[in-house]
């Protein structure tokens, strides 16, 4: 059977090396992206030249109607889904909880949980053998932040990622019977753009003597462990975490 994947936020970072080992793994692959279209195209033509198939699509999945649109979009192009990543999501400027303003916590939660919810809910809808499907996987990228906390820096966006680790649990007995797997891996201090939107584009370089292994992780490493969830070596494994945190 066809592989086809969506991963979310898939113009950089995480992201876009999930696509790429996706890719070379046989997938064919939606990369979704929210503004960086120009990232997202180059993504694609990376895999082209590699000879894999791949197109873009723009969605903000904290919409409902965009995810939607682009759940329609991959069946169109494609057919039938068998996996999705849960990547996309979104952090803001360090600050404390006290200083966070209600339309900051609306921002991260409408992306980080209600939108990767939203993807999830579509997603059944196509590989679930209730509705039709033929199964799947879907992977979460949640975060080390959700055992953490981050205090004093991103409280809501660790508390964002504890939802998605909840989710992944309920969702993989929800549909354990339907021949869909859901998990999750946890990332920790990992050299990506993502920091800069958080004001501090040199954070892992300041915070991997914290580590055990005394380095920040590449974001490969965290595609491989996506990779491995999806594939078949994993066909005995949902509601789990990897976490790829260097041991911290």
């Amino acid at each position: 059977m066809t592989k086809t994947i969506l991963v979310t936020g898939a113009s950089r970072g995480i992201g876009a090396q999930t696509a790429l080992l996706a890719s070379n793994q046989g997938y064919k692959v939606c990369i979704n992206y929210r503004h960086e279209a120009k990232a997202a195209q180059a993504v694609v033509e990376q895999i082209k030249s590699q000879g894999g198939e791949a197109f873009a699509v723009q969605a903000d999945i904290a919409d409902e109607a965009s995810v939607m649109a682009l759940f329609h979009t991959i069946d169109q192009h494609w057919g039938a889904l068998t996996a999705l990543v849960n990547n996309a999501g979104i952090l803001e400027t360090q600050m404390r909880l006290e200083n966070m303003s209600a339309d900051r916590l609306h921002r991260i939660f409408n992306t980080n949980v209600i939108g990767s919810m939203l993807c999830c809910r579509e997603a059944v809808k196509r590989m679930s053998t209730s509705h039709g499907g033929h199964g799947g996987a879907i992977v979460n990228v949640s975060s080390a932040a959700a055992l953490l906390g981050s205090p004093n820096e991103y409280v809501d966006y660790a508390t964002s990622k504890g939802a998605i680790d909840t989710l992944t649990r309920g969702l993989a007995k929800e549909v354990a019977e339907e021949s869909i797997r859901v998990n999750a891996v946890r990332p920790g201090f990992i050299y990506t753009d993502m920091h800069a939107d958080g004001g501090e584009p040199g954070r892992v370089e300041r915070v991997k003597e914290f580590v055990p292994m005394k380095r920040g992780g590449e974001p490969k490493e965290v595609a491989e462990a996506i990779l491995w969830l999806l594939s078949d070596q994993a066909s005995y494994t949902t509601g789990s975490f990897i976490d790829v945190t260097g041991g911290r």
